[in-house]
């Protein structure tokens, strides 16, 4: 019996990768091109290394439609949108799609469920590093420090200055998170280190019990954006979400206000808060995701002062990206097998 066949949308972790190279047969995209799955870890290791510095973009639309062509399985990243054409272009063969990240906002699952092909992801793993992350870009953009990183590097730093580069107070002040599931009650358990009032808004989570709410307290959106000093975004893309942070939404925020995004870049207008950075409507923002993304390095947001953007990289720790992608390996495996995934976005596919 032949091995059977994927494609890999990227150079993922060992970890994952050793597992799919035993077991399968077929290709990774990299950054150099299209190279076989039995390519050795040194080789994919160099190509990781020639890449570190800048993000090496996402497979191309056309690759991606060639190369999933007669595939048994397909793992994709967040930024593969594996929609009902590459569904389609893959075949009726085609068994499993994988998806090394939490999210899935990019897989058309409900075609994918309507051809009984289950979706896998990766939940609950990146939870503390993400949590990690958004408090880290919340003291940083707090406190100004690429700011004061670039004054030194291009040579501006010339004496102390009792009012250079004044920032805001993190202890004592006050959290609003919007969207309080596994990162966002993480974030708040941080928060408290701070002696932080936290605040909250998720109509999912209203209802949480009081030993589940890390010491925060649930809010209407209106009452959030006008008494919080920060505001951390951890609410997932759909309809209720894209654009939520705009123009009006922005409008109520305290003009001291700091905006940090780990979630996704269509929760924010790009435009809207550009605009409300530029005229001071609110004084920072710390993003990690963006939209569009990448975001064009000649972006008017990218100018800013009062900015610190971030490639996406809320969850890049060496041991959680290598447990994503040892989960996203196990999911592949799984369906290739024809056994139920471990982490399984569509059960409804099992189902009789």
């Amino acid at each position: 019996m032949q091995p059977l066949r994927v494609f890999v949308t990227r150079i993922i972790p060992e970890e994952g990768l050793s597992l799919i190279r035993e077991a399968c047969r077929g290709e990774i995209w990299t950054p150099t091109g299209v190279v076989p799955l039995d390519t050795a870890p040194s080789e994919l290791a160099a190509v990781d290394r020639e890449a570190q510095g800048r993000t090496p973009g996402s497979v191309p639309r056309e690759v991606l439609l060639e190369k999933a062509r007669g595939v048994d399985g397909l793992l994709s990243l967040l930024t593969d949108p594996v929609d009902a054409e590459v569904i389609a272009a893959a075949g009726p063969q085609l068994k499993v799609i994988s998806n090394c990240a939490v999210g899935y906002d990019n897989i058309d699952v409900a075609c994918a469920t309507a051809r009984r092909i289950p979706v896998g992801n990766t939940p609950g793993i990146l939870t503390e590093t993400t949590a990690d992350f958004a408090f880290a870009l919340l003291l940083a953009a707090a406190r100004r420090v690429a700011e004061g990183d670039r004054t030194v590097r291009t040579g501006q730093w010339i004496t102390w200055g009792p009012t250079t580069l004044l920032g805001f107070d993190v202890h004592h002040a006050t959290l609003g998170i919007i969207g309080f599931g596994r990162i966002g009650r993480a974030v708040a358990r941080r928060a408290r280190g701070f002696d932080m009032t936290v605040l909250f808004h998720d109509p999912a989570a209203a209802h949480l019990p009081e030993s589940e709410r890390e010491g925060a307290r649930p809010v209407d959106l209106e009452t959030l954006l006008r008494e919080s000093d920060f505001i951390s975004l951890h609410t997932p893309l759909n309809e209720a979400t894209r654009r939520l942070i705009r123009r009006e939404t922005l409008a109520l925020m305290k003009p001291t206000a700091v905006l940090v995004n780990t979630a996704r870049g269509g929760v924010v207008d790009t435009d809207d808060l550009y605009e409300a950075l530029r005229t001071g409507r609110i004084a920072y923002a710390a993003l990690d995701v963006t939209d569009p993304e990448p975001i064009p390095a000649d972006h008017p947001l990218v100018s800013l002062y009062n900015v610190l953007i971030a490639p996406h990289i809320a969850s890049a720790s060496r041991s959680t990206r290598g447990r994503m992608a040892l989960f996203a390996a196990q999911n592949l495996l799984a369906g290739l097998r024809g056994e139920r995934l471990p982490y399984c976005v569509n059960p409804q596919v099992y189902e009789r």
